[in-house]
């Protein structure tokens, strides 16, 4: 059993997410709540946020380690300013080979034309519900979901690369699982269902409140024939399913019910500068002080490296064995997805 965890953490680093900020315009289901995450939170000032050069630093000794792909992320990054500044750098590193941006698509309207000229050709956009009540409710704003449709519409029309995220929450949205399959096996948009996570330590998360991929996958089967995909890469996340007879497809992520911490791939930066080589880890590795402190690039470089391969970090593996680890997590407005 040693050995098999020692040869899980020799996974290689290929994706590296970029929380560009810890802000974002409306709730979503791993955000704090209303009377926490509210009009009187306390966001990080812009000093202990990771300027672009420090952002396009990181990604470069990143690049150097064997990342291919970088994803942008938030809170909300499509608050950061000047972020299309941000992607034109970023664009311009030697070895990156992918920049997606994860984003609730309430800007999109406005913002896509511009991030597509910096050179952004991906994006996965979150979107819990169809329905407006349902969506109302739970993005705490009042923001209906045409703006969100208005802004997929628009990201299309530009030329983007576009998947769907909906996270799933029993007795909340499970109603809205056949409608957004529906909408987006006709609009030819990859659709990724996910299984409600305990990320963080504020969203209420419980067993209870977890639909599997086994449960939805069992609804959807019910109206449409699915025939699974192989992955495209090794580390790919979501087990992917094609619409027979067509071209769309969805996909699940299973990160409750059926663990991938063996063939996880991917780090983060957080808004304020940390590096986290998990999604559900309680500390990271402060890089803006490395950074801060005029070390070198070869110096940034090994300091890295030996963060990620000394991780030991298998934490829905351990859930899966013992029930939830209680522990005090990063909270999703920081880290991003």
């Amino acid at each position: 059993m040693a050995d098999r965890v020692v040869d899980q953490l020799k996974r290689p680093l290929q994706d590296l997410r970029i929380s560009v900020t810890d802000r974002c315009n409306f709730r979503c289901a791993y955000c704090m709540p209303a009377e926490i995450f509210g009009p009187d939170f306390q966001f990080l000032p812009k000093d202990k946020v990771l300027s672009f050069e420090e952002i396009e630093m990181v990604a470069s000794v990143f690049a150097d380690l064997g990342v291919r792909k970088l994803r942008l992320t938030g809170g909300e990054p499509l608050l950061r300013r000047d972020l299309p500044v941000l992607i034109g750098r970023l664009t311009a590193i030697d070895g990156i080979e992918d920049i997606g941006l994860t984003t609730n698509g309430v800007l999109l309207t406005k913002q896509a034309p511009l991030l597509y000229e910096a050179g952004l050709r991906r994006l996965n956009i979150s979107l819990d519900a169809l329905n407006d009540e349902v969506f109302k409710k739970l993005n705490g704003k009042g923001i209906s979901s045409k703006t969100v449709l208005k802004g997929i519409d628009t990201a299309l029309e530009t030329g983007f690369e576009i998947k769907v995220n909906m996270v799933v929450q029993k007795g909340v949205n499970e109603q809205e699982i056949l409608p957004m399959a529906e909408y987006f096996k006709e609009l030819g948009v990859p659709l990724r269902f996910i299984e409600f996570m305990d990320v963080g330590n504020s969203n209420g998360w419980n067993w209870e409140r977890v639909l599997t991929k086994k449960q939805m996958f069992g609804m959807l089967t019910e109206h449409f024939d699915l025939e699974p995909i192989d992955a495209a890469y090794y580390g790919e996340v979501a087990k992917r399913y094609r619409y027979k007879g067509s071209n769309a497809e969805i996909g699940f992520i299973t990160s409750v019910s059926e663990s991938f911490c063996s063939s996880c791939t991917r780090a983060r930066i957080s808004a304020d500068g940390k590096f986290y080589t998990c999604l559900f880890a309680s500390q990271g590795f402060d890089v803006k002080s490395l950074l801060r402190a005029n070390l070198t690039y070869d110096e940034c470089k090994q300091a890295l490296k030996q963060v990620w391969e000394n991780r030991n970090d298998r934490y829905s593996d351990e859930r899966a064995v013992k029930g939830s680890p209680r522990r005090n997590k990063i909270e999703m407005s920081y880290i991003g997805g």
